[in-house]
């Protein structure tokens, strides 16, 4: 099993410089490669071998090249097939693709070395803090706040410029950690497992009655656009667009990093609480096209939670299910009759069997009842709809004080601040 662990690398001045002329030297070999692929007849297109294979010809011509680690040439063509690969596979699902596009240097920001032409070494008598050797470019300190497994294989190491000029390494192990395992579905208690409802006002709606408010990002937000504003007004290439850019890249991080942060939390509260998780397997980027509301919607970031849920689930031996979205809104609950609603209209009130509830909340029922069903768990619907009055409450997250006691609701509003703690990198795995 793969695992990747992200670390911020600090590489001097020279070496920084240095390593931009190596991955602008890989770009130069991708658009090199692509253009030899593009122009070659639709049924003879080359092989990633056969490019491979015109590499050292590639090298006698431009002899800048050999300056650059052999295997990161290797992976810069690598780098147009595995595009390929992923155009592909999105053409099959029925989505409009392009063509593979030349890259200028603002898009190429990275250099992959496989196998071999690295080392890291973790015995530099410093806490949380190491080096890390890389080919022909030297040797850089790393911030070392989670140490790779002693028994884990080095496979690949991606060195890669942030818009902000900050650096990281990706390092990529091959290493088989030992997880507790998942509980089988005969022994899952009805208690133990929860459905959510991912949606915009409320982030998440379990069926034991917690809801967890969204961000606050109007700060970030404001920041952002301020930035925007002090960018436009600077003189483009100049030094001080330059700087007025990175502040507005860093800006960007911290959003980015600030949400990242808040799921990695959210998925590990209810997989370490829960022995299943039931979750909508929402269609984000047919919402993104369709929808008026597209700002909001991707700044939930749902595809992310989910993955990250499913990553938490594997480590901590919790079932995370994804069913259908179809219908969860509209159909009640308690007697599957399904009832137009505005999107204003928050609460749910059945025309048939008189089951009232908040929207969310009937959602999460019926999320749960559909992951349910997909497990092959038994269950009374009653027993299902009885949990949202259960007291149990996500670690880390519902605490008593994120509550709002005035809410007459039959769930608890959970403020995001319970989820995020300040300061906070948003780290892969804080934990």
């Amino acid at each position: 099993m793969e695992q990747t662990f992200n670390y911020r690398v600090y590489p001097t001045g020279t070496m920084a410089s240095e390593a931009r002329r190596h991955i602008n030297i890989c770009r130069e070999v991708y658009n090199h490669a692509l253009g030899l692929y593009d122009s070659a007849p639709d049924g003879d297109k080359p092989s990633y071998t056969r490019l491979q294979n015109k590499l050292p010809a590639w090298k006698r011509e431009w002899n800048s090249w050999t300056t650059v680690n052999s295997k990161c040439l290797q992976m810069a063509v690598r780098r147009i097939y595995s595009s390929l690969s992923v155009l592909k596979s999105l053409k099959s699902k029925g989505y409009k693709v392009g063509k593979l596009k030349w890259k200028s240097p603002r898009e190429y920001r990275s250099i992959v070395f496989n196998q071999s032409g690295f080392d890291v070494d973790s015995n530099t008598g410093r806490t949380e803090h190491a080096t890390l050797e890389l080919s022909k470019l030297g040797t850089m300190a790393v911030a070392y706040h989670r140490p790779l497994p002693d028994d884990g294989e080095i496979k690949e190491v991606r060195l890669k410029e942030e818009k902000s000029g900050k650096w990281h390494a990706s390092i990529v192990v091959d290493h088989d950690p030992e997880h507790p395992e998942k509980a089988a579905v005969k022994d899952i208690r009805l208690e133990d497992t929860v459905g959510i409802d991912l949606g915009i006002l409320t982030f998440a709606h379990d069926s034991d009655g917690n809801a967890v408010t969204p961000l606050d990002e109007s700060e970030d937000r404001e920041r952002i656009e301020k930035r925007h504003q002090a960018l436009s007004r600077k003189q483009h290439g100049s030094t001080n667009w330059e700087k007025t850019r990175v502040k507005l890249a860093e800006a960007y991080e911290r959003l980015s990093n600030k949400r990242k942060d808040f799921i990695e939390k959210l998925a590990r509260s209810y997989t370490t609480q829960y022995s299943a998780i039931f979750l909508e397997k929402l269609n984000v980027r047919e919402m993104l096209e369709q929808d008026s509301n597209g700002r909001n919607i991707a700044s939930m970031s749902w595809s992310a939670a989910i993955k990250t849920f499913k990553r938490h689930g594997n480590k901590n031996g919790c079932h995370v299910v994804t069913v259908p979205p179809d219908g969860t809104t509209k159909r009640c609950t308690r007697c599957d009759v399904e009832s137009d609603k505005a999107i204003w209209v928050r609460e749910h009130s059945c025309p048939s069997c008189g089951f009232e509830a908040d929207r969310d909340e009937n959602a999460s029922y019926n999320v749960q009842k559909l992951g349910l069903e997909e497990l092959g768990i038994e269950y009374d619907v009653d027993a299902v709809v009885g949990l949202g009055e259960a007291e149990s409450t996500p670690a880390e997250t519902a605490l008593p004080t994120g509550a709002d006691a005035s809410d007459s609701s039959s769930f608890r509003l959970v403020s995001a601040k319970r989820v995020v703690e300040t300061g906070s990198h948003g780290s892969p795995d804080p934990w």
